[in-house]
Parts: structure tokens; C-alpha cells; sequence
């Protein structure tokens, strides 16, 4: 295996990770703020990762410099429409989850059949 795979491999894993983080962010975390954080920011790095995998595993060519700029492309573009979507929602009247940690609601202890 050359040094040039094993570098490939690497990246692509590191996107793949990022990808899976930003999934699970996306399904665990509270409010939609929360969610476009770990999407906007995970995705964006994830994308990034492995578009330079793509263009170490293509070597120094035409192709490797064409999917460099679209990875420049995108580590500008996401985080900018991440932005963008979060202050439309605001001005959209979303939101944020403001419930303080480790605190549950009287109505929340209510409904898990718990006791205060």
C-alpha cells in the first residue's frame, strides 16, 4: 500500500466520522438551532475531509485542482447558508430551546411518572 492510499484512507474516514456526528447530532440534540450547529459544522468538515481525500487519491492533476476549489467552495458556502437558514428562522419567530440542564418542569416530572 502506498503512502498516497493510506493518507486517501485517512481523510475519508475523518469525513465519514464527521458525517456520522453530524447524523447523531442532528437525531439526539434539543432544537433546531442546536441540530443546524451540528449539521452545519459537521457536515462542512466532513464534506471538506473528503473532497481532499478525493483530490490526494487523484494525485497532482487537473481533476485534484478542480475538487480543491469546490472544497474551498464549500468550507465558504455551508457555514454562510448554515447562517443564513438560522436567522431566517429567527425572524421566522422559531425559538431557541431555553430549558437550563438538569432541570426538569414540574409537567415534565408529571409525565415520566416521576416524583419531585
Amino acid at each position: 500500500m502506498l503512502v498516497k492510499d493510506v493518507i486517501c484512507i485517512f481523510f475519508m474516514l475523518a469525513g465519514f466520522f464527521f458525517f456520522t456526528t453530524a447524523t447523531l447530532g442532528l437525531l439526539r440534540l434539543p432544537d433546531f438551532y442546536a441540530r443546524l450547529h451540528a449539521t452545519g459544522k459537521g457536515d462542512t468538515l466532513a464534506v471538506v475531509l473528503s473532497l481532499i481525500g478525493l483530490a490526494v487519491y487523484h494525485g497532482f492533476s487537473l481533476t485534484s485542482a478542480k475538487i480543491v476549489f469546490i472544497a474551498v467552495f464549500m468550507f465558504l458556502a455551508q457555514p454562510t447558508a448554515t447562517h443564513a437558514i438560522s436567522r431566517a428562522a429567527f425572524r421566522c419567530g422559531v425559538q431557541p430551546w431555553t430549558c437550563e440542564r438538569g432541570v426538569l418542569l414540574e409537567d415534565d416530572i408529571a409525565k415520566q411518572g416521576g416524583e419531585k
